[in-house]
């Protein structure tokens, strides 16, 4: 195994040197087989067999009365809510086989597989304990979750007398996770623009790519920002023009703070005058913030932060377009 986790020569002999060692000492479960743990556990999994509950049924099938679920043989042992709270400070044989797997880089786990032989069924009254021994760890493997180890232990259940009841094997995955690229974070939407009846019409025709500018229908003056009355003559009929693109920079500004993550700083924020001499507020592109200038003469851009989104932007006009 590669030494790029700091471990040494000798760590794949100390990692066999736990095979056959224990890993859990021999403990008893809190309570004995009873039947309202019983009850509970068959309502849960919807488990109707009569054998575990009804004592006549039992009976009728030649058992003294009724039996345990067989797949319940691992809640008579389960360490329960206050141990796994309130764990002991003494570290255990499991404690420090993970601590030597972690050692190595396998820090994440994955239960693969549980195979359970049972000897006899349990009763009301059995009191089980279970112990826990490795069985083998495997080299190490190449896996779609990333390089790690299989670790295969043995359970093995115990009435009071001592007597096997079940056997139980255990093969879980520990693996060193696979490094994956960090996801690229989605860059944050753009604030959305105040959309009313009175400038939706603006913003529909930016999502063509068209500059419109609303025109009194009486007097024929243009307006910016869109109104529902003419300033000029008072009319509330309008229609509208599509500019050229053209115009020059009335004036800008560099913004720095406050920082939206929406937007790449240092941002050019200019009055733009367009050809058609109505204004409007928008952003510099193609252009340094130190090259600005008040009247340098811009031609109209289009940026799509998002689907439902399009805005005017500026540029630098070249010498032919101007």
């Amino acid at each position: 195994m590669s030494d790029d986790y700091g471990v040494g020569e000798n760590y794949e002999d100390r990692l066999q040197a736990w095979v056959g060692r224990e890993l859990v000492a021999r403990r008893p479960g809190q309570d004995p087989v009873n039947v309202p743990m019983i009850r509970h556990w068959v309502e849960a999994m919807e488990d109707a067999n009569p054998v575990y509950l009804d004592e006549d049924a039992a009976k009728a099938t030649g058992r003294d009365g009724v039996v345990a679920p067989a797949s319940m043989i691992q809640a008579w042992t389960m360490r329960g809510y206050a141990a796994t709270v309130r764990p002991s400070a003494e570290p255990s044989g499991f404690d420090e086989l993970v601590a030597l797997l972690a050692e190595g880089g396998y820090t994440s786990v994955v239960a693969t597989d549980s195979e359970l032989e049972f000897e006899r069924e349990l009763v009301p009254g059995d009191h089980v304990s279970v112990e826990e021994h490795v069985e083998s760890i495997s080299p190490e493997k190449k896996t779609g979750l990333g390089a790690g180890r299989f670790v295969s232990t043995v359970k093995t259940y115990r009435d009071a007398s001592g007597e096997v009841v079940a056997t139980q094997r255990w093969r879980t995955l520990r693996f060193r996770p696979a490094e994956k690229p960090a996801p690229e974070k989605p860059k944050a939407l753009r604030p959305r623009p105040a959309v009313n009846p009175d400038n939706a019409f603006w913003f529909e025709a930016a999502r063509e790519h068209r500059l419109v500018i609303q025109r009194c229908a009486d007097c024929k003056s243009l307006r910016h920002p869109p109104g529902p009355c003419c300033p000029q003559c008072g009319s509330f009929a309008w229609d509208t023009v599509e500019s050229s693109g053209e115009g020059h920079v009335y004036t800008f500004t560099v913004n720095h703070h406050p920082r939206h993550p929406a937007f790449d700083y240092p941002l050019v924020v200019a009055v733009i005058e367009l050809a058609e001499g109505t204004r409007l507020i928008a952003n510099m592109t193609g252009v340094e913030p130190a090259d600005v200038e008040v009247g340098m003469p811009v031609v109209l851009d289009w940026i799509d932060p998002d689907p439902d989104l399009s805005l005017p932007v500026f540029r630098p006009a070249a010498h032919k377009e101007r």
